[in-house]
């Protein structure tokens, strides 16, 4: 029978690219979809453009925040009311391709596996593709802790294993330590090796800021790993380097 899939979406000045992104996970071919979208921005505006792009498709629903809260403490929101037997996440300015979750959640299944994620090809503002990161496996925190390599719109979670694992407060890097978090509680993280996933990389993203990323990646390390300083900033520069690589591919 096919499982009811939960896909979370928060929301934050996306205006440009939500329709194409929305539109990805609407035309899914797996079509028992919950589909979550976190409404984070203080300016409403935005919600007539949703609700146009939705056109009463019932199995969306809008949660709007009082006020903003941020990526990680929205997706945090959105899981809690899950009803699916997974949970699938994507930015609001990604696309997935049409069988992403037929394929993913029918590999999961047939390999008993709770955490995949897969390839993915990233793309400009224009769609213009450039590099490509290839999805492997991590089993244990040693296999990630030193480059944070698993696209969060490529990722689906079993909700049989969420437990009391939450995204931190981060503006960055809130997915690595939710990856870490896992592996430190026995869930490997398992590859696959399909292109199923557009990552939009923009100019004005928080994941394109630097100097947030090396601050949030000290954090992971010191307030999450309960690292000490030396230890923390050696793995800082060892993830800085490693991401600077990335860069250049």
């Amino acid at each position: 029978m096919s499982p009811l899939v939960s896909v979370i979406i928060p929301y934050y000045k996306k205006r440009e690219y939500i329709k194409t992104s929305l539109t990805s996970v609407i035309n899914q071919s797996h079509k028992k979809l919950e589909i979550i979208i976190i409404y984070d921005d203080s300016n409403k505006q935005d919600l007539k453009l949703l609700d146009n792009i939705i056109l009463k498709d019932k199995r969306v629903k809008i949660l709007i925040n009082s006020k903003n809260i941020g990526v990680a403490k929205s997706r945090n929101r959105a899981m809690k009311i899950c009803k699916g037997e997974y949970i699938a996440f994507i930015d609001a300015d990604d696309i997935w391709n049409k069988k992403k979750i037929e394929l993913q959640i029918g590999y999961m299944i047939k390999k008993n596996i709770m955490i995949s994620h897969t390839n993915y090809q990233i793309i400009n503002n224009n769609f213009i593709k450039s590099s490509k990161r290839v999805a492997r496996n991590f089993f244990t925190i040693r296999d990630l802790i030193s480059s944070c390599d698993i696209g969060l719109s490529t990722a689906i979670i079993s909700k049989k294993i969420l437990n009391k694992v939450k995204f931190p407060p981060l503006k960055t890097k809130e997915d690595f330590v939710f990856w870490l978090m896992h592996l430190k509680s026995g869930n490997k993280i398992y590859a696959f090796n399909k292109n199923l996933t557009f990552w939009r990389k923009t100019d004005n993203s928080l994941s394109s800021n630097f100097i947030q990323k090396m601050l949030d990646g000290y954090k992971v390390y010191k307030n999450y790993m309960n690292f000490g300083i030396i230890k923390s900033l050696i793995y800082l520069f060892i993830l800085s380097i490693n991401y600077l690589f990335k860069q250049l591919k």
